[in-house]
């Protein structure tokens, strides 16, 4: 314990920039670790980037098919075997679900690594707790998260975007936007209370940058009637208002919204255009249908109602915008449904932050080629109840 408290006061200290360099030295006095390295998962959650002072850096590591992205797929400590005299150590870095990347530690193989991994582990904890601290001061940590460079429309919606997964007693949650380096609509925000979930999934229409400067001033609308305590068809009708105002009919934004009752799984619901729902229940995928009504920004002064949902623990809510279920293969059939229902069962397995990346590999197969004509957005909710 001694030894822990010593890790996480120097990273507690460090400043923003040395988080790495904190973690390397108290590793090496309190473990003995000869080597350390700490690895942030990409923007399109295909490799574990190095962190490194640019442009200094060493070769990434395919979040596939070995220890290190077992460790982040699993959000489990992972062993590996290294030479005859020392054993290497994959940590998941996460904080409340968010997962953020691999911190690998190489020790002596003295047989004494099993008993290490409980508090190696609360070290990788605590060193993702500050790397989120620190990319408020520091733009090291969001570097090697791009194995390419972000157009500037990505680089707003990434900024605009909460984490890509987040887990609770009574559910969890992920998302994934692609194309990860070229995204400009698509989006989705959540906030959660002791008592609520609010989930929104957006879909603005536009290209490039205008895009993203109207899925801004939509979120950010939304986001305000929100911490003013508003109901979520009140939230509606005033990000419709602020749409409007600014576009006067000429953009809009298409918009699903939820508001969660934690406690019973009950939810106001606002469907406003395109994005759609998928349930997985007793191991049967249906779509959620509701009461389809304007997007926000169409006309002035749009009325809003908020209809009834209920979540029952087990269930796997799926959600995806129109750049889903509509695109087209080779041939010109959309994706639709029934595609979207056999990759839902496909993934049924996986946890909740796993699940849109494999979906929109199932997608990439169908359209035929790898770069998208539009924004993809999958976003996962498991329900467990309370």
């Amino acid at each position: 314990m001694k030894r822990f408290v010593t890790a996480e006061r120097a990273l507690r200290t460090a400043a923003p920039h040395e988080l790495l360099d904190a973690v390397r030295r108290v590793l090496a006095e309190q473990y003995a670790a000869q080597k350390v390295e700490l690895y942030m998962a990409d923007y399109g959650l295909t490799v574990l980037q190095p962190v490194s002072v640019l442009p200094h850096t060493t070769e990434p590591v395919s979040v596939h098919d070995n220890a290190a992205g077992r460790a982040f797929g699993a959000q489990e400590p992972v062993v590996e075997p290294g030479s005859d005299r020392d054993v290497r150590v994959h940590l998941p870095v996460s904080v409340r679900g968010d997962r953020l990347g691999v911190l690998s530690v190489t020790l002596p193989d003295d047989g004494q690594v099993g008993g290490l991994l409980g508090e190696l582990a609360d070290i990788a904890q605590v060193l993702g707790h500050e790397v989120i601290v620190a990319e408020r001061d520091t733009d090291i940590y969001l570097q090697a998260r791009r194995k390419d460079r972000l157009t500037l429309a990505a680089e707003m919606q990434w900024h605009l975007l909460p984490s890509r997964s987040c887990a609770r007693p009574e559910y969890e949650l992920g998302a994934q936007l692609e194309p990860a380096y070229a995204i400009f609509g698509d989006n989705f925000d959540w906030s959660a209370t002791a008592d609520r979930l609010m989930l929104y999934v957006t879909n603005g229409m536009g290209e490039g940058i205008e895009a993203t400067l109207l899925t801004n001033l939509a979120i950010n609308a939304l986001r305000n009637a929100r911490r003013a305590g508003i109901a979520i068809d009140d939230q509606a009708a005033l990000a419709d208002q602020a749409v409007y105002a600014h576009y006067r009919g000429h953009c809009y934004l298409s918009a699903l919204m939820f508001d969660f009752d934690l406690a019973t799984g009950r939810a106001k619901v606002v469907d406003a255009g395109s994005p759609r729902l998928l349930r997985l229940r007793d191991g049967a995928v249906e779509p959620v249908a509701f009461d389809a009504q304007l997007p926000l920004g169409m006309f002035e002064e749009t009325d809003y109602v908020a209809q009834e949902f209920q979540a029952e623990p087990g269930d796997r809510l799926v959600f995806v915008s129109d750049g889903v279920y509509a695109v087209a293969d080779p041939e010109g059939r959309a994706y639709g449904d029934a595609a979207l229902a056999r990759a839902i069962q496909s993934t049924r397995l996986l946890p909740a932050a796993e699940v849109p990346r494999a979906v929109l590999r199932e997608l990439t197969g169908h359209r035929g080629r790898s770069a998208p004509d539009d924004d993809a957005l999958v976003v996962c909710l498991d329900w467990h109840g309370r």
